[in-house]
């Protein structure tokens, strides 16, 4: 979806961004609860561990982990569409609704709901309203419908990728978006959704009491989401949401704007000598705000993957654990760490946290250096002297990169660091100065 914003802001012609739709809700009879294919990723941390079991509830314990995870993966997934949750998919979607770039509802309608097929009926038609009154997507990528985008985002507890993604969306529609702009967004932003992963629900729950125009309206209402941006329907954003029904009250999905989850947004900038670039955090409360570790460092994913396959990461120290080499250029690409943060819940390691290689002085941490976290000042140090960090970076050499030719090789070559959304035309800047 990023990507498809970025071709209609290059090429500036009418255009929507149409979401495929998001996977309806999975259920486990054997762990008697809602699933989604994230619950596959904690239940192999949990299996490796031995801690994979049926709940303690009264009922059925006779089913061994090795059944608890085959139901698993044959119930998460129970047809087409994007993973249920607050992952990356319906946290894009729904921040590129909000920035009136898609169909009004259209983020939170499930894949497989026959609302999806009439929404393919009504593209045609908001693409020719497009057409006839010249709507084209530089008029709607402006600083106030991204700063709509990190609303939503923050409100609903959406994925830590949305960041990177918006500054590269930014970037190639020539908008202004900073990590300061993210962090100033996040503190006046209380974060109100029990959505999954950090809560009890899912976004085909969320369709069937209003979704995403339901939230939209109610923020709108409380001055906190521009109503009046313009839309690819031609109308503003508060025009579409006027004939969506208002949350039901008795609704546990969106907590009251006065008794939310957390005060303030859950993506926190951090930075300090770890990240003098900055690093994003998401803080949902239950971690706390101020973690110690010692420092275990790998240097890919895998090697993290399968040191959990071991149980190899102790479950009775504090740690931080450290991805070299998976940054934009590293990897290269940057991709997700979804299977081993997943992992770690499943295990319920509490006392770990995860942090990948986007470049500088991440890549001259070593096992046992101490990191600390700290989510009340927006800091993330290791307690190490200038002196030593410059020491060490001035030694370092960065690996042989295991892509040399093609299209990875230019990649690797050209990408800029992530807290410029990981794009590779940062040298045009230079080219034409």
């Amino acid at each position: 979806m990023p990507g498809v914003v970025m071709g209609m802001a290059r090429h500036n012609r009418p255009s929507i961004m149409f979401y495929g739709g998001t996977i309806q809700v999975g259920y486990s009879e054997y762990l008697r609860k809602p699933i989604s294919v994230g619950s596959c990723f904690e239940a192999a941390g949990a299996y490796a561990y031995h801690t994979l079991h049926q709940p303690d509830d009264g009922g059925d314990t006779s089913k061994t982990k090795d059944e608890i995870i085959d139901e698993l993966e044959r119930h998460a997934c129970p047809g087409a569409g994007a993973c249920g949750g607050m992952f990356t998919a319906n946290t894009m979607a729904s921040a590129i609704e909000s920035m009136g770039l898609s169909l009004p509802g259209s983020s939170s309608t499930p894949a497989t709901s026959p609302s999806k097929m009439r929404e393919c009926v009504k593209a045609a038609e908001v693409i020719k309203v497009c057409m006839e009154k010249d709507i084209r997507p530089r008029d709607l990528l402006t600083k106030r419908s991204f700063e709509n985008a990190l609303v939503i985002t923050m409100a609903l507890g959406g994925s830590t990728n949305g960041v990177l993604h918006f500054l590269a969306m930014a970037r190639t529609a020539e908008v202004d978006l900073a990590l300061d702009d993210i962090q100033r967004v996040s503190n006046k932003i209380p974060f109100i959704a029990n959505l999954a992963p950090s809560g009890k629900y899912y976004m085909a729950d969320l369709y069937e009491i209003g979704g995403i125009p339901s939230v939209q309206k109610l923020l709108i209402a409380a001055g906190l989401l521009d109503g009046d941006i313009p839309t690819v329907t031609g109308k503003t954003l508060a025009q579409n949401v006027e004939s969506f029904p208002s949350l039901p009250q008795d609704q546990a999905i969106i907590r009251p704007l006065n008794n939310p989850i957390k005060a303030t947004g859950h993506l926190q900038i951090l930075r300090g000598n770890l990240a003098p670039g900055g690093a994003v955090a998401k803080i949902t409360g239950k971690e706390g705000t101020r973690f110690t570790g010692k420092a275990h460092v790998f240097n890919k994913e895998f090697e993290v993957n399968d040191a959990l396959t071991h149980s190899q990461i102790p479950r009775d120290e504090n740690l931080v654990i450290i991805v070299h080499y998976e940054g934009p250029k590293g990897r290269p690409g940057m991709p997700e760490q979804l299977k081993a943060s997943a992992a770690l819940i499943g295990v319920r390691l509490t006392n770990v946290a995860l942090l990948t290689d986007v470049g500088g002085p991440i890549a001259v941490v070593r096992d046992g250096d101490m990191i600390t976290i700290d989510a009340e000042r927006n800091e993330i140090t290791m307690d190490l002297s200038d002196e030593e960090i410059q020491r060490r970076l001035r030694e370092w050499k960065p690996p042989t990169l295991n892509v040399t030719r093609d299209v990875l090789a230019k990649y690797a070559r050209l990408v800029g660091d992530a807290s410029h959304g990981a794009v590779t035309d940062l040298f045009w800047v230079y080219i034409y100065i």
